[in-house]
């Protein structure tokens, strides 16, 4: 069913679905649909009470868990505008983001309460703590008016968190997330006996509208943990949940691979030998396929993968293995899915298909690479982003196609799009070629000492900069007590050489450098690779 507003889609699935467990907390508490309709209503009464109005901004400051959902449909169902927030921005950034945003109620869990400012608080119109839904603080007690909202109204502002820049307001409305729902459903149907497991922050447009929009609009069940998505915490709940569906970002299937597939079979002489057989290679990944569908559950039938490119190696295992994983492609901007394809419809390092309603074309393209700028129409656009009116111009082209600054190619053979990289981040070698960080970031990654990366270019020079698995450094460096710098001088050569005889000449790279406090990240765990930018001229 296609709805026009996420009033329609929530008002369908409370009465619909009102026995359904609609959201649940691992090992903790659950709602049922009903229950969550009750709750929705309750917050918005308190919005009201303290003098909010249909379009006032309501912040959602909080980590994922049941009365999240509640306090983002409590706004939007009476035409309030939620600011979802990123949790791991620091106190000052929050503060700057609030402010801007002009919001009069703050939704904010207890954790992160601390990390505002006084000035902050008491801004608000009233602070509602989200663990149990009662009040913090309150300076307004007028009686406020909400409203229906209409497809064209604005429903929300989210702040991006980008590599490249101060994070702006991306506004969307009714009709683009609403839109976004069905557009999603289309590629991938689900049902009310489906169980999303989400480990990604709900603040982020990916798993807001593939994990807590698409499952509630079909009464699918979303369970949440209360710790961080590791290992060890995530193989138990999986094992207990048993998640039908599951979003990911590549660096979760990246660390099982290289931590667990991987490592097991490269431990030894003998067993890299045999891995480095194709058809051993393809007999030992679909063992391991099934063993890996057994860590999961045992009954996930869709892994989604977005946020970034997966690597090639863990995509080829995922591949050979049949696990049944899909791959998205899209922004916060475009709500966020555009391009994908589903599990068993993958191909090697390629995204997919347009999703239904979108076009996409390349402009500005190489007449000898055919790569060029990603361009798009899709229903599901923002509208702009929030009091800039500057940057959103520049946002689109002359006759109205959002440009996703990716370089892209269309494969000739399937006609799925291919990602090259981001056109902010391309180096132009010595010789003009267009070298993509991206690429040689994947294979540096796949090393074993190397947790993760990134390439930049230096005075006409590519240089690695890498984030080494301190302990098997720790491990590898213990018997040379003597001449430990020598023996770390030659780790580091072997990265070098590990990585030049796997990647195209003009992509080598001269140099590796520790990067030992690690890199700054944006709220959405990826590198800020502006920060480490450096003169490439010679």
């Amino acid at each position: 069913m296609k709805f026009e507003t996420l009033k329609q889609l929530f008002d369908n699935s409370v009465k619909r679905y009102a026995a359904n467990t609609a959201l649940s907390m691992f090992e903790r508490e659950s709602m049922t649909y009903g229950e969550m309709g009750e709750r929705v209503a309750y917050v918005g009464s308190l919005l009201l009470g303290a003098g909010l109005n249909a379009g006032d901004k309501v912040v959602l400051l909080s980590s994922s868990m049941p009365n999240w959902g509640v306090c983002y449909f409590a706004a939007v169902n009476l035409g309030m505008v939620i600011v979802p927030v990123m949790t791991e921005f620091s106190g000052a950034e929050l503060d700057k983001i609030i402010e801007h945003s002009d919001a009069k109620a703050l939704c904010v869990s207890d954790k992160l309460y601390t990390k505002l400012s006084e000035a902050t608080i008491q801004r608000m119109n009233i602070v509602i703590r989200t663990k149990n839904l009662g009040v913090i603080a309150q300076t307004c007690t007028e009686k406020g008016e909400g409203k229906v909202p209409e497809p064209q109204d604005l429903a929300a502002i989210i702040y991006t968190s980008g590599t490249t820049s101060t994070p702006k307001g991306v506004m969307h409305t009714h009709r683009s997330l609403a839109t976004q729902v069905f557009l999603c459903y289309t590629m991938q149907n689900v049902d009310e006996n489906d169980i999303f497991f989400s480990i990604l922050p709900l603040a982020h447009t990916y798993e807001c509208s593939l994990g807590l929009l698409l499952p509630l609009s079909h009464g699918s069940q979303v369970v949440y943990m209360d710790r961080p998505p590791v290992a060890a915490a995530l193989m138990p709940a999986f094992k207990s949940v048993r998640p039908t569906i599951i979003l990911s970002v590549p660096l979760i299937m990246e660390k099982i691979y290289n931590s667990q597939i991987k490592a097991r079979f490269t431990k030894s002489k003998f067993m890299s030998a045999i891995y480095g057989v194709p058809v051993m290679r393809k007999l030992l990944h679909r063992i391991s396929g099934v063993a890996m569908k057994k860590l999961f559950g045992g009954r996930v039938r869709f892994f989604g993968v977005g946020g970034a490119k997966l690597s090639r190696a863990t995509e080829q295992f995922l591949l050979e293995a049949k696990f049944p994983y899909a791959i998205g492609y899209g922004l916060t901007e475009t709500a966020p899915l555009i391009y994908g394809s589903t599990p068993f419809k993958t191909k090697l390092q390629q995204v997919g298909m347009p999703a239904i309603y979108v076009e996409g074309k390349l402009v500005d393209v190489n007449p000898e690479t055919g790569e060029g700028e990603l361009v798009v129409k899709t229903p599901c656009i923002m509208e702009g982003y929030y009091k800039n009116p500057e940057i959103t111009k520049d946002a689109f082209t002359e006759d109205g196609w959002f440009r996703t600054k990716d370089l892209c190619v269309f494969d000739k053979k399937s006609g799925y799009l291919v990602i090259k990289g981001r056109a902010n981040d391309m180096i132009v070698g010595s010789t003009g070629e267009n070298i993509y960080p991206e690429d040689i970031e994947s294979v540096i990654n796949s090393h074993r000492l190397v947790t993760e990366s990134i390439v930049v270019a230096d005075k006409g020079s590519l240089v690695a900069l890498v984030a080494l698995d301190k302990e098997k450094v720790e491990e590898a460096l213990l018997e040379f007590k003597d001449n430990v710098q020598a023996k770390y001088d030659e780790l580091m050569k072997e990265i070098r050489d590990y990585v030049n005889t796997r990647v195209a000449k003009f992509a080598r790279v001269a140099k590796v450098e520790e990067q030992k406090e690690g890199f700054e990240k944006t709220p959405s765990l990826k590198i800020k690779r502006f920060l480490y930018k450096r003169d490439n001229k010679k």
